[in-house]
């Protein structure tokens, strides 16, 4: 099972109706097989995400956060991960809005060291 216990990432692609950007930086915690992060810049101003790390190494989480607009969103997702050549993570990503949008979309989010 991958550990993602104090790891940064940010992302590097999202789809149009996400609100996560570049400016966008994840700060994950683990214990056991939980996962949480805290995630904040660009269009968000704070967020948290809970979760579990399954066998594979798989995320599946719950994501909620504060915008600049001042407006609450939320949603689900799960992350696919895939170890670079040079030991980082990437992660690929399929999630959906569960507040009154309720669209789905796509993002990548890479580990920095």
């Amino acid at each position: 099972m991958i550990n993602y216990n104090d790891r940064t990432f940010v992302s590097v692609d999202n789809t149009a109706n996400g609100e996560v950007s570049s400016k966008t930086t994840f700060r994950y915690k683990q214990e056991g097989n939980i996962i949480s992060a805290t995630y904040s810049g660009g269009e968000i101003v704070k967020g948290l995400l809970i979760g579990i790390v399954n066998e594979d190494g798989c995320l599946e989480f719950r994501y909620n956060h504060v915008n600049i607009k001042n407006e609450i969103r939320g949603g689900e997702c799960v992350s696919n991960p895939e170890i670079l050549a040079n030991g980082r993570i990437r992660l690929y990503e399929k999630w959906k809005w569960l507040d009154a949008e309720e669209t789905e979309g796509n993002s990548i989010i890479e580990e920095v060291l």
